[in-house]
């Protein structure tokens, strides 16, 4: 007779666990508004984690209910999170940078009966409750506000000291659901992800691979991509996973504020959208201060110009990753192994788990896969099959997901996200990918950030709009931004109008919001 292995569910309360039993005092610290930070050791945050769970139980709450949060990065957020997903309910992650309209949409799609909110987005929670949905219990963390909700706000904190009894962690199957998340909508209407245990733990392995973001415990690592938005990169996971030190900057992520909290807690690798580190970038320029621990930059959500990349590295000694990853991946892709030289736009190859295909557009693989430009298709542990509330499911009869990004994949493997399939335009006939001309005009070292959007124009069906957002006391001609394009792109590519602006519209997750930039800038 074979001999067999014990049983072990990839639940994901396992990683807290896990931490507060050999990692007890390893802290999780949450900057406050005030410029003081909070501090819990893992052992300490499962212990509140575990009371909120017998709370959730008190109202009512079973394995399979959703429960809202809005909330910034904070240890209580944190808490919340393995309180819901250990006792087998789904995190439903808001949006906080959204209208309560939308937020209201998608929580009466989850009907989640509670709402754990920050306490200054009590106004937007009411908000939300406003709009119609079964929410019907208000948890406040993060400090306290007086402010007068329908229905009654309630601390949460009151609430754990008033906890009695204990529930059981993961009594539940590994493929349960765990959380849902929204994708950001920055191309079309959001649609929920459902993520699994199951799925979540293999990808916390994935991500902790020497060849991906190779988290130790020697690491005090700050996360400020949103818990929001995809797991915030998984990072709630992987770091006590490993008993690193974790930095949650709650609302303040300025580059004065990133700055500070990075000398403070000795910070050595950091994780967030590339807008996030040109604010920390400009702010150490222009202060002339060092960040002497810090040793690498994760970036993703949106990518990185290479003239960027360079100013970060140069300015700042470190190491930038890029990556590339969706909602809908859970969210990590490909990342760029923290050993090689940094080379955007490449985003590094895809690690076990995960693979990659490039297709024609009726979704037919292309006979060779390396050196072409392709639509891009994944698949993988998690990778999504369906969204949330659809019957139908988001993978092709082989089990592929269309991304809708274009992309090359090189001869090492290493993938490039050349555009979005929504984002050509087509004029006279023929494609124009606004990516290309974004990664020229983003390279100039005036310009802060660029994007080019669609027009209607009555000869040739659309024509390219080039948006701008400068540098801080520099300036360009309109005739030295479009001279730089000549050569570099088709002539017929070069943008018909230039708009300069004050500030770049930027979706919560800190891509650039073309949704907007399409209603204000694109209607002819």
């Amino acid at each position: 007779m074979d001999g067999t292995m014990q049983p072990y569910a990839l639940t994901l309360e396992k990683f807290l666990q896990h931490a507060a039993r050999w990692h007890p005092d390893a802290q999780v610290v949450t900057a406050r508004a005030d410029g003081t930070c909070d501090r819990i050791g893992y052992a300490a945050l499962m212990q509140r984690s575990m009371k909120i769970s017998a709370v959730l139980q008190g109202f009512g709450i079973c394995a399979g209910d959703r429960i809202a949060t809005l909330a910034w990065n904070s240890h209580a957020h944190v808490e919340a999170w393995f309180a819901i997903m250990g006792m087998g309910a789904v995190c439903h992650t808001l949006n906080p940078r959204l209208t309560g309209a939308q937020l209201a949409a998608m929580a009466s799609l989850s009907e989640a009966r509670i709402l754990i909110v920050s306490a200054d987005l009590l106004p937007l929670a009411t908000e939300i409750i406003a709009h119609g949905t079964a929410i019907d219990h208000v948890w406040v963390i993060d400090g306290s506000r007086d402010f007068v909700a329908d229905p009654p706000h309630e601390s949460l904190d009151r609430l754990i000291a008033q906890s009695q009894g204990e529930v059981a962690w993961g009594d539940f199957d590994e493929t349960a659901p765990c959380g849902l998340c929204f994708t950001s909508g920055t191309t079309g209407a959001p649609k929920g992800v459902t993520y699994t245990h199951r799925s979540s733990f293999l990808h916390t392995l994935r991500v902790l691979q020497a060849d991906v973001m190779a988290i130790t415990g020697a690491d005090s690592v700050l996360a400020v991509v949103p818990m929001f938005h995809a797991n915030a990169w998984g990072l709630p996971f992987a770091v006590p996973a490993v008993g690193a030190k974790l930095v949650l900057p709650g609302r303040a992520v300025d580059g004065a504020s990133l700055a500070r909290l990075i000398v403070e807690e000795e910070v050595t690798m950091a994780v967030g959208v590339p807008t996030v580190w040109l604010g920390l970038v400009e702010h150490v320029e222009a202060t002339g201060g060092k960040l002497p621990t810090l040793k690498r930059i994760t970036v993703g959500g949106a990518p990185i110009a290479p003239a960027l990349m360079e100013r970060i590295e140069s300015r700042l000694g470190v190491k930038v990753q890029t990556s590339w990853g969706m909602t809908e991946l859970s969210p990590s892709g490909t990342v760029a192994p923290p050993y090689e030289p940094s080379r955007a736009p490449l985003s590094g190859r895809p690690a076990i788990g995960v693979d990659l295909l490039l297709t024609d557009a009726e979704g037919r693989a292309l006979p060779v896969q390396r050196g072409v430009e392709g639509q891009l298709r994944v698949r993988g542990a998690a990778v999504v099959e369906r969204y949330f509330g659809q019957d139908e499911k988001a993978t092709d009869a082989e089990g592929w997901f269309a991304t809708g990004d274009l992309a090359r994949i090189d001869g090492q493997g290493n993938l490039a996200i050349t555009g979005r399939v929504k984002d050509l335009i087509k004029s006279g006939g023929e494609w124009i990918n606004p990516a290309e001309i974004e990664a020229v005009i983003g390279a100039l070292p005036e310009i802060s950030l660029a994007a080019v959007i669609g027009r209607p124009d009555a000869k040739w069906g659309e024509r390219p709009v080039l948006l701008v957002e400068m540098r801080e006391a520099r300036t360009i001609s309109d005739e030295a931004l479009l001279a730089s394009l000549r050569g570099r792109v088709a002539s017929w590519w070069i943008p018909d109008a230039i708009h300069r602006l004050p500030r770049m519209p930027l979706a919560a997750t800190g891509k650039i919001d073309k949704l907007r930039l399409r209603a204000e800038y694109g209607g002819g």
